[in-house]
């Protein structure tokens, strides 16, 4: 079953296409169509679900044809693919801006701070009313529709994980970290960081922040405590890292 609707919207305003002089629509008129397509399906699978979502209901409120729909996407599921892509996008967004800031920190500043405020952003988006309904319909779809599947591998966990690798390369490089495979760790990183309480959030149990960023919290430090190394090693990095402050 697709996800039941909660909540209604306003339906989007009528837009006048503009055509060019062969009567198809100009190159930005077309991307605006695109884009209010999108806008308008995002938010019909998110009150209905993708069960009671269709292609009918979604040229109608975007003020385009049916055909047009199906020229565009070939069919309801091509569509999904499109919106589930996109809210993909804008999850791992705050994922690579948290990333970036932390490789541009001060290397003064602990792992386990850097690693918090990463933490922080990923329960923000990971957990959100939007992403847990777009999970429960990726989810209920998957089997009959693999790609589906596929498609929330590839262009959401493996970017994830990507992304995280990419930060611990650089912890790594300052000696805050003592890992062999950044790209496993960072698999193991987001699943205990935010698995278990995006895990309840898809099932329907509702999300307490504090406790959430508790547990966060703790599972980051369990994560150093196998992630850091050596004692010694640390502080020797730590030792290092504070020499090549520069000095004001």
């Amino acid at each position: 079953m697709g996800l039941t609707a909660t909540r209604t919207r306003p339906a989007a305003p009528r837009r006048e296409v503009p055509k060019s002089r062969g009567g198809r629509p100009t190159k930005s008129a077309a991307i605006e169509r695109d884009q209010r397509l999108i806008e308008v399906a995002t938010r019909l699978f998110l009150d209905r679900g993708f069960d009671a979502t269709s292609l009918d209901a979604v040229a109608e409120a975007a003020r385009v044809s049916k055909p047009t729909v199906y020229a565009r996407y070939g069919d309801k599921r091509g569509l999904f693919a499109a919106v589930f892509r996109r809210e993909i996008e804008r999850w791992l967004a705050p994922l690579s801006a948290a990333a970036e800031m932390q490789l541009g920190s001060s290397s003064s500043v602990s792992a386990e701070q850097r690693l918090v405020e990463i933490g922080r952003e990923m329960l923000t988006f990971t957990c959100g009313p939007d992403a847990m309904a777009f999970s429960r319909m990726m989810t209920s779809q998957a089997i009959n529709f693999p790609d589906i599947a596929k498609l929330g591998k590839e262009e959401g966990w493996l970017k994830a994980v990507a992304t995280t690798a990419r930060f611990f390369d650089h912890l790594v490089a300052q000696g805050a970290l003592d890992v062999e495979d950044t790209t496993i760790a960072a698999e193991v990183f987001l699943d205990v960081v935010v698995g278990h309480t995006h895990r309840m959030a898809t099932f329907g149990m509702p999300t307490e922040i504090k406790s959430a960023e508790k547990r966060m919290r703790a599972a980051i430090r369990l994560f150093l405590a196998g992630a850091l190394g050596p004692a010694d090693r640390v502080q020797d990095a730590a030792k290092a890292a504070r020499r090549r402050r520069p000095t004001r």
